[in-house]
């Protein structure tokens, strides 16, 4: 039973994407990564964006990132509170949901054994940072390049995008011999 629990939670995840986007839209993030950087830039320089009743999107900017597309980008750091924004809030809190859950079930199942895993800051930020650089290099990379990881993978795919398949096969193309070759290095004993 517990082999099969990957298999139940792939169909809820795609479930949940088809769900988005039949009744929204594409599910990306990285976008959302730009307009929370120009809400500090905007903040920190008011005249950064500004209204324009002559376009679409009723702003401007004097920053050519944020005015592109006709200010879109402008008028979301304006109005951030949005399906997107809260989507990408909604990530770390429901990941952490499950991070408490998964640990409670761990912690029950293991509460006839008397285990003690040592745990130090210095031992977690060797573990943790290598990880969390490798996706700031790969989320900046997509904004360099005008992309998004989730949206050009998961929706991508979904909708059927050449293009998604292509950058789906590169990571994993990466990811798999990567996390072997981690996988097999020897661990230091703090």
């Amino acid at each position: 039973m517990e082999n099969n629990l990957w298999i139940k939670k792939a169909l809820t995840l795609g479930t949940v994407f088809f769900l988005a986007v039949l009744l929204v839209k594409p599910i990306g993030v990285s976008t959302q990564f730009s307009v929370l950087s120009g809400i500090f830039h905007s903040a920190l320089n008011e005249t950064v964006i500004t209204e324009d009743a002559e376009r679409e999107s009723g702003y401007r900017s004097t920053n050519p990132y944020y005015d592109k597309s006709d200010g879109k980008l402008a008028r979301s750091i304006e109005h951030p509170w949005n399906y997107d924004f809260v989507f990408v809030l909604a990530i770390p809190f429901g990941g952490y949901l499950a991070y408490l859950a998964n640990d409670k079930k761990r912690r029950s199942q293991m509460s006839d054994v008397d285990v003690t895993i040592p745990s130090t800051a210095k031992s977690d930020i060797r573990r943790y940072f290598p990880s969390f650089l490798g996706g700031f290099i790969l989320l900046y990379g997509a904004r360099m390049a005008d992309g998004c990881t989730s949206g050009h993978m998961m929706s991508g795919m979904m909708q059927g995008s050449i293009s998604g398949y292509i950058f789906a096969a590169c990571v994993f193309a990466v990811a798999i011999p990567s996390a072997l070759l981690v996988g097999r290095m020897p661990r230091r004993r703090d």
